[in-house]
């Protein structure tokens, strides 16, 4: 049987040194872990400092992935770095099963506020005047309590079954199988996780932004053709400036088609291989790599680096906010410094008079 088979028994490595894979392995683990806790908290920031961020309805979504994202470093990813350095369950069996269901709920949680989010903008660009009154924060609440429901459910199921344990292969604690007199319960139960997890957010995905490109095209061919009527009416109109017209007529059609393809291409690079990897592995034919094992867990907590970059920080608003915090910052310590250097002279003064 492949060693990266769910049912195989895959012997630990005890006390054994680090070969120059597990070595790179680690080191990009800590980099994901740093970076993912800088941007995340840095979400959270400007959610709690902006009273603007925090009235937007998918403010409630992104607050909902930043906190599984956090999770997800905080629990997660270190417990992973100790599996691939110590080669066992770190923490022990017990702290093992919690990590492992807090694993699997919080992807499943994470997709499916993607997949809020894109149903989020599909509203606001398709039905612009009705969308105020079809997502309110009554409606965003009832949408995250289902995410809730949803992605706690698997976990519950798991762990009852005895589903959930250090996965050598992936050196994390996950959804995993030992008895064999079990595989093709499990075989089903880690197909409709999948389907209804990462393959319906998918759909979702591509439905939703695939019909918000189809309007931001119609809305740039609306605007192309005035430009040209226009750039054709201002005949004395300077060469440079039509040019500049048309630069800008050619990046407004590439923006639209690059955030959504961002949104939807993400999702897919982070998620694809390790979903992939995990049903390719029950079929117990193809010999998985136990290197690829954990190269693609972490493309998969990958995607809690992105989040922040893709979803909230490069945002204008945000950018906005921390543009606000920064100066606040620096304001500070300008009137700081500057009462220190009125207080300094202010005692020069009074020595030079003594």
């Amino acid at each position: 049987m492949p060693a990266g088979n769910s049912f195989g028994n895959i012997p630990p490595v005890n006390g054994g040194t680090m070969n120059i894979w597990e070595v790179i392995l680690a080191f990009l683990i800590v980099v994901l872990i740093l970076v993912s806790l800088l941007s995340n908290v840095l979400v959270l920031i400007c959610f709690l400092y902006s009273t603007d961020i925090r009235k937007q309805v998918p403010g409630l979504f992104i607050l909902n992935l930043t906190f599984c994202n956090l999770l997800m470093t905080v629990l997660n990813m270190p417990l992973t770095l100790a599996g691939i350095i110590y080669k066992n369950p770190p923490g022990g069996e017990q702290l093992c099963h919690m990590v492992g269901f807090l694993e699997t709920f919080l992807t499943t949680n994470s997709m499916l506020s993607m997949a809020a989010l894109s149903i989020d903008r599909w509203i606001a660009v398709v039905f612009p005047l009705n969308y105020h009154s079809k997502m309110r924060y009554k409606d965003a609440a009832l949408i995250l309590s289902y995410t809730w429901l949803h992605s706690v459910s698997f976990p519950i199921v798991a762990t009852s079954l005895s589903w959930v344990g250090f996965h050598h292969l992936y050196a994390s604690c996950t959804l995993y199988n030992k008895r064999l007199e079990d595989r093709t319960q499990f075989m089903i139960f880690t197909g409709v996780f999948h389907s209804l997890s990462f393959v319906l957010s998918l759909i979702v995905l591509c439905f939703t932004y695939l019909k918000v490109l189809k309007v931001a095209r119609f809305h740039c061919k609306r605007i192309d053709v005035i430009t040209m009527q226009t750039l054709v009416l201002l005949v004395d109109i300077h060469p440079s400036v039509r040019e500049r017209c048309l630069e800008e007529q050619k990046r407004r059609r590439q923006r639209a088609t690059k955030k959504i393809s961002t949104f939807i291409g993400t999702f897919i690079l982070c998620f694809a291989p390790y979903v992939i990897t995990r049903l390719v592995e029950l079929s117990s034919i193809v010999p998985i790599n136990a290197h690829w094992g954990v190269i693609s867990k972490c493309l998969a907590y990958s995607k809690a680096v992105s989040d922040p970059f893709v979803y909230s920080l490069l945002r204008h608003q945000y950018k906005k906010t921390w543009k606000d915090i920064i100066n606040k910052i620096l304001k500070r310590s300008s009137i700081n410094s500057s009462a220190l250097t009125s207080e300094s002279q202010s005692r020069n003064i009074l020595q030079a008079n003594e």
